[in-house]
């Protein structure tokens, strides 16, 4: 985790099960709780970012002019098939 700016500070509420582990995983570790919270809370927003974009991206090529769509009963007809004796081929 890169820090080139002044740290704030955020409170959060968590469940007794959460702080617990939270405890334990500092104990492990030998870092703080606040650094393991930070840790996390960057390692998630990473993560929604990427799917965010990438869903940004899947919506702007689905409205570009001549973007195909499969009809949503075949394509859950197909992955339905999967693992049966009726494979189907993808859909098209």
């Amino acid at each position: 985790m890169t820090q080139s700016y002044p740290a704030v500070t955020l409170s959060i509420r968590i469940s007794p099960d959460i702080q617990n582990q939270l405890n334990e995983l500092s104990e492990a570790t030998g870092r703080t709780k606040s650094f393991l919270a930070a840790e996390a809370i960057e390692n998630y927003l990473t993560t929604q970012a990427w799917q965010v974009s990438a869903i940004k991206q899947a919506v702007k090529k689905a409205n570009t002019k001549g973007a195909k769509f499969i009809d949503h009963k075949k394509v859950t007809d197909w992955i339905s098939s999967w693992g049966s004796t009726n494979d189907q081929d993808m859909p098209k």
